[in-house]
């Protein structure tokens, strides 16, 4: 395998899923590691970062939830694959930070066509790190990409990936209108709310009241507009 290529941890209890899952992936040139367990998963995070974690919900020692959450500030993509598939569910998989959510049973191409469209949107945005401007100011925030993290006096926040894609797209457009397809670029999951459920966690960081939100205003039937000056350094 060659080393440049990207590493991707496999968490799945099931044995023969998990096997299957990586030999699709190998099959696309992907370094892949099979983890049965979120302990096995925490020690091969002690040793190499992957770029992107495959992570299934019923593990045997942690709730897939709360290692999704656990992931959500490691700058590790996440794909949820579970026989889940409730509402419930996937808002509350989006809400603790996962890129993606595929139900079972799929088709290993389909989730492979998954990793692929997540990668391509890791490389995308790690070239626009490198080109940007290292800090953000608006209304009294300060937002550095590369970190994804907010500051003001007093106050800070840690964004996940996703929350940071969206308000470094605001941010480089204020008094624009970006419709959904443009705040979410290729990190589209196959779920309507998706952008609604990512927009109210950002929301609830930077509104001094989410429910009436000042910042960012939502533009019925066209997206999302960011009301205030912005200033690069």
């Amino acid at each position: 395998m060659n080393g440049s290529s990207p590493l991707i941890y496999v968490v799945e209890d099931e044995e023969d899923l998990g096997k299957l899952i990586c030999a699709s992936l190998s099959d696309y040139r992907y370094q892949v590691q099979y983890c049965a367990t979120g302990k096995a998963l925490f020690a091969a995070l002690e040793n190499q970062s992957p770029e992107i974690c495959i992570v299934d919900l019923n593990l045997p020692d942690i709730d897939g939830m709360q290692l999704v959450k656990e992931l959500e500030h490691r700058a590790i993509g996440v794909i949820i694959v579970s026989g889940r598939g409730g509402l419930t569910d996937r808002v509350l998989g989006l809400e603790f930070g996962a890129d993606d959510y595929i139900t079972k049973p799929f088709e290993p191409r389909e989730l492979v066509a998954r990793v692929q469209s997540l990668h391509r949107r890791l490389e995308k945005q790690k070239k626009q790190l490198e080109q940007a401007p290292k800090q953000a100011l608006f209304a009294n925030w300060s937002f550095q990409p590369e970190s994804l993290s907010l500051s003001r006096e007093g106050q800070s926040e840690s964004l996940s990936r996703a929350e940071g894609d969206m308000l470094l797209a605001l941010l480089k457009h204020p008094f624009q209108i970006l419709s959904r397809d443009q705040l979410l670029g290729e990190n589209c999951v196959p779920y309507d709310r998706s952008i609604d459920v990512r927009m109210s966690r950002l929301r609830k960081k930077i509104e001094s009241d989410p429910q009436h939100p000042e910042l960012i205003k939502t533009v019925y039937g066209a997206g999302y507009m960011l009301t205030t000056d912005v200033k690069w350094r």
